[in-house]
């Protein structure tokens, strides 16, 4: 059985080894051709971050660079990929060219700049660090399906060949707008997803992804699920689905219903690009 060597590297905030010990424990159950290859960095703790800035970029480049790893799995979102990503990016070798990227969440802003640049392939879903929630299994095992087996029933079901597709967690795109981590979406069906953001604050990031893309050739957005949406002192008067629906009637940006991503054990995989008949 060929092997399938995966390096775990943490571009924002840390893992804990005992996390480590169970996924490999999971993964050697269920995809014994996987090997997983935790950086060290995964464990480091500097405030919020899984080390400092170069820590973090040292850690993704020497995987992404290593001829021997087959893929690159972001250990976990939170914040600090931003901080890293120009770093990364200036340091990209032919090998890594050849790899397979996945996360999502802030790790977005990775896969945007992988994905502008051309470097090897990338895919928003799951991440170790799903392995905590209720039922997280399934979801690493989906992750590992993809990344380990190309295995097709691992994507969310609208994704077809022949189309291209990207996904991001909305706060983290509209942080991107009018950045280099922002790749070309001409094209693109854009599926999006949030958790824990006010109503009136994920209106405002519509606002500011949709006019920006306004007139760029966008195929469409699906929405995916919004998530643990805090209560505010007043209520917003639409909800997720209505506030979509809304900026993309106002920039004549097709809405296409919903997708199966989000911040929980259902998320599903989708490939930046199209993938292949």
């Amino acid at each position: 059985m060929e092997q399938v060597r995966i390096g775990i590297c943490a571009p924002s905030t840390p893992l804990y080894p005992e996390e480590a010990d169970q996924l490999i424990a999971l993964a050697s159950e269920s995809h014994p051709e996987a090997q997983l290859v935790f950086h060290d960095q995964c464990f480091a703790i500097e405030g919020h971050f899984a080390g400092n800035d170069e820590l973090r970029a040292s850690a993704f480049v020497e995987l992404a660079n290593d001829p021997a790893i087959d893929a690159l799995w972001f250990a976990r979102g939170g914040y600090g990929a931003a901080r890293i990503a120009d770093n990364i990016m200036e340091r990209m070798e032919s090998e890594s060219h050849h790899k397979h990227f996945m996360g999502y969440s802030d790790g977005g802003n990775l896969l945007g700049a992988l994905y502008r640049a051309g470097i090897g392939t990338q895919a928003h879903g799951p991440m170790p660090v799903d392995l905590r929630r209720n039922g997280g299994d399934a979801a690493v095992r989906r992750a590992l399906d993809w990344l380990v087996r190309r295995d097709r029933s691992a994507l969310e079901p609208h994704v077809e060949p022949g189309q291209n597709y990207a996904a991001f967690n909305l706060m983290t795109l509209a942080m991107m707008v009018g950045t280099p981590l922002l790749p070309d979406l001409k094209g693109h069906v854009l599926m999006i997803e949030e958790i824990a953001e006010y109503l009136y604050a994920f209106d405002r990031a519509m606002f500011n992804v949709t006019s920006h893309l306004a007139g760029q050739g966008l195929a469409g957005i699906r929405l995916g699920r919004v998530s643990e949406v805090p209560e505010n002192n007043r209520p917003f008067g639409e909800d997720a689905d209505q506030i979509v629906r809304r900026w993309c009637e106002r920039y004549d940006i097709p809405y296409l219903g919903a997708a199966d991503i989000g911040h929980d054990v259902e998320n599903k995989v989708v490939p930046f690009g199209t993938i292949p008949d």
